[in-house]
């Protein structure tokens, strides 16, 4: 199929006439073209959407559903296809998209059923001949500004709720990662036109246009903290409903009880999956004192065994970073802890017999401290920084020593420490014994500079509609406290 974008109902190569190179991050080679979208292009889908808005906002929950599963059976129906295009476009292993495929179909079916639960509730009413009623609605046009870590995913997580919930939205992918977001329209073709629509650019020529457009009523964003800023200052003065979801610098806590056997392989995934490129890696390693010898032994010599190569190589176990730019924020921050004491333990280079593609080894940290970047600003890359900590205290400490509070993990069979650390650990996911498993039913998203917004659960429901109070009296009488007050 030719990768053009989806504005109502239609493939178009948009107005700029110009287009944007998509990289194989493994092999650094060209791979397709997609338009650039300009603010002409904004205009016409923010137009479509708006346009198919009421119709979408009335159609009754059952026959959004239908649709919304319609969405979840033909992605199962074509994961490797889907797998393959994004391990293509963004590096990582297949088996990671395939899993990623199956994650996505599960949220759409997820708010294709609860999208049809509840509209609201009715509440007590002031006196006996009233109806008082709380009643949800959409907002109607929603921007869904897409990362290129989780393409699919991520953008499943807040298109399905969105149009569950009755908006209809645009959805602008990473330039990085277009290709499979703009296949997705396949399976959008099922939809009525202008329900959906896909356009594809850079951020100051297609995003900003997008949150800016006054008929855009929420915008639902996912990627770093500046850019999260930019958006929010960017629409301030239109009081927008704004979905941010930001960076991550997330604590993985391992206690003296903790199984090595477990914690070992089970921090190195936290740490490592899809090259450490995700928003809830594990980018802080605290580890008691009296185990912390062996455990740093042991995840250095597994980070060693792990073996990089193409995600299309079924033997990969992680694939390259995004783009050089990453590797070389990487790099900086290794190369500053380095100079600041902190010893390689393994990794902290390119890859030598990988000549092409954005490769950087697993890399292992110890003598690392809080003055370092590494154990202060977000990451983003295959990196184990590691200390020691005396007391359950200290290392609950170490974990809220952070501006950002997205998700911590925890490795104890004590029930006393397990409380402890989800009650006073300030993230919005606290993962005990078993890392980064995500639950469409629970809510997701951070506290402090990781965000302001959930997605998934019935929390991520209504994030997309806004509340709407009904007071209605049936007799509609005079009231006694009205005017005028003399002859009371």
């Amino acid at each position: 199929m030719p990768y053009q974008m989806w504005i109502n109902g239609t493939y178009t190569s948009g107005s700029s006439g110009r287009v944007i190179e998509v990289h194989d991050p493994a092999t650094e080679e060209i791979i397709e073209t997609v338009p650039a979208a300009n603010a002409v292009d904004v205009d016409q889908a923010v137009t479509a959407a708006q346009a198919a808005f009421p119709a979408w906002k009335r159609l009754p929950a059952g026959q959004k559903a239908e649709l919304l599963h319609e969405v979840a059976q033909q992605l199962i129906e074509r994961t490797d296809e889907f797998a393959r295009l994004l391990t293509q476009e963004g590096g990582k292993p297949l088996i990671e998209n395939q899993d990623e495929m199956g994650w996505s179909a599960a949220c759409f079916r997820y708010y294709a059923e609860i999208g049809r639960n509840s509209r609201g509730r009715v509440i007590p009413s002031v006196e006996e001949s009233q109806l008082a009623m709380v009643i949800k609605e959409p907002y109607g046009v929603v921007a869904a500004i897409v990362p290129w870590n989780y393409p699919i995913l991520l953008m499943a997580w807040k298109v399905a709720p969105a149009l569950a919930a009755g908006n209809t939205v645009v959805i602008k992918p990473s330039e990085m990662t277009p290709l499979s977001t703009l296949l997705f329209s396949e399976l959008f073709a099922y939809f009525p036109s202008g329900v959906v629509n896909i356009i594809t650019g850079y951020g100051k020529e297609c995003g900003e246009p997008l949150v800016l457009d006054a008929r855009v009523r929420a915008i639902a964003f996912t990627g770093s903290l500046a850019t999260g800023q930019r958006i929010a200052q960017l629409v301030a003065p239109q009081m927008k409903k704004l979905h941010l979801e930001l960076g991550g610098k997330d604590a993985f806590i391992v206690a003296e009880d903790a199984d090595l056997d477990v914690a070992v392989p089970g921090v190195a995934w936290a740490a490592l999956l899809n090259a450490g490129q995700v928003c809830t890696s594990t980018e802080r390693v605290y580890v008691h004192e009296s185990i912390a010898s062996e455990f740093v032994e042991r995840i250095t010599a597994y980070a060693r065994s792990l073996r990089l190569g193409p995600g299309l190589d079924l033997n990969t176990d992680i694939g390259p970073l995004i783009g050089s730019s990453y590797r070389e924020k990487v790099e900086m921050q290794v190369a500053a802890a380095r100079a600041q004491g902190a010893h390689i333990l393994t990794g902290g280079r390119r890859p030598p017999l990988l000549e092409r593609g954005y490769f950087y080894e697993p890399t292992v940290l110890t003598n690392v401290n809080h003055q370092m970047a590494i154990m202060s600003e977000e990451t983003f890359g295959p990196i184990i920084p590691i200390m020691s900590y005396r007391t359950f205290d200290e290392a609950i400490a170490l974990a809220n020593d952070s501006k950002y509070g997205l998700g911590a993990n925890l490795y104890t069979h004590d029930p006393l420490k397990a409380k402890h650390f989800f009650e006073e650990v300030e993230a919005g996911t606290l993962w005990i014994n078993d890392p980064l498993t995500d639950n469409d039913a629970g809510p997701f998203g951070g506290f402090k500079m990781s965000g302001l917004a959930r997605e998934l659960g019935e929390e991520g429901l209504e994030e997309f509609m806004q509340t709407k109070h009904v007071h209605w009296d049936f007799e509609g009488g005079v009231k006694s406290w009205w005017y005028p007050y003399g002859k009371k």
